[in-house]
């Protein structure tokens, strides 16, 4: 109901002010012939009944659209027109009797009431729907201020990690910084995702323009455009933030991983990362052709971390994980529910 009274066609028909007054007299006078062509309609089938019935309704509608004039000359062309062609004396002002006269004064102060509550409801519907407007405006500012001083943020620690990497001079630090920097980096790109409109309703995160997004900068971070290759193949599909962020940094995980020791003592290879809806939810699967993982490394020794940071990420997308390796490469596939 209140967007019924949101619709203003003043408003719509002349924004500029310019001819506001001629919209209401027109819809006004629209409403009018609608409410007297049903009163035909009903004197062929009942002459006379209800002479002043379609008068509240015309008012009302006339009133909630068009503003109070709309309303108000609906009713007083409706008035006279039940007064001259429906009371007796028919097709005269002249009145048969007192009660007739009654009924019409009766008839005067109802259509009066309705016009005056249909544009007192019309009136607080337009102040509430302005508030709301003004609210709305003010969260978008927030929003984006909120979003400026976060990317600002991962900004600022992006910048340190890498600042500490490079002067960094054991082997083991740098690339401990360097997976740190693109965890940050990982996060902070789902985050540009969300708030700068890519996502499909607010909270969720396009993981098509995402994922791709995230494979290309980990190509460039780990310079795989030469002979080893990222290929990354993904469904559209919206994910709320939280899972999208686990889901990106599995990837993270892996890739990096595959990109490190899958093609131990070989010039080239590929990894390829696939995104795709199943039945039910999602399928996540980042598969490469090296060598394969000849054994599985106990946890606390070299290795221990990541894997444990995979499955960690795993559950919070909760997901499940299998994997496969050969001497034709590992492949690792996340089953994501709905």
């Amino acid at each position: 109901m209140g967007r019924i009274g949101e619709t203003d066609l003043a408003d719509r028909l002349a924004p500029n002010g310019r001819g506001a007054l001629a919209v209401q007299l027109g819809f006004g006078l629209f409403v009018t012939g609608i409410a007297l062509g049903l009163r035909a309609v009903i004197d062929s089938i009942s002459p006379a009944a209800g002479p002043f019935s379609l008068g509240f309704p015309a008012i009302l509608l006339a009133t909630l659209f068009g503003r109070w004039r709309a309303g108000l000359l609906a009713g007083i062309l409706l008035l006279l027109h039940s007064w001259y062609f429906v009371l007796p004396v028919q097709h005269s002002f002249l009145l048969k009797s007192t009660d007739d006269a009654g009924r019409l004064i009766l008839a005067a102060i109802n259509y009066t009431a309705v016009l005056v509550i249909a544009e007192l409801f019309r009136r607080a519907v337009r102040r509430a729907a302005a508030e709301r407007d003004r609210e709305l405006a003010e969260r978008d500012l927030f929003l984006e201020e909120f979003d400026h001083r976060v990317k600002n943020n991962f900004t600022l620690v992006a910048a340190l990690l890498d600042m500490q990497r490079r002067r960094a001079r054991e082997g083991e630090t740098t690339e401990a910084l360097s997976t740190a920097l693109n965890r940050v980096e990982s996060i902070a790109r789902a985050h540009r995702h969300l708030y700068r409109g890519d996502a499909v309703s607010p909270g969720e995160v396009d993981m098509a323009t995402y994922l791709e997004e995230l494979c290309a900068a980990l190509a460039e971070a780990l310079f795989l455009r030469g002979a080893i290759t990222l290929d990354c193949t993904c469904d559209h599909a919206a994910i709320p933030r939280d899972r999208a962020v686990s889901i990106g940094l599995i990837v993270n995980e892996l890739v990096t991983n595959a990109a490190k020791h899958a093609f131990a003592g070989r010039e080239g290879g590929r990894i390829e990362v696939r995104f795709a809806s199943a039945t039910p939810g999602w399928t996540l699967i980042v598969r490469d052709d090296g060598v394969g993982v000849p054994e599985v490394k106990p946890r606390g020794k070299e290795g221990g971390l990541g894997q444990r940071l995979i499955e960690g990420f795993v559950r919070q997308a909760r997901g499940t994980a299998s994997t496969e390796t050969g001497l034709d490469g590992t492949c690792v596939t996340v089953a994501l529910e709905a």
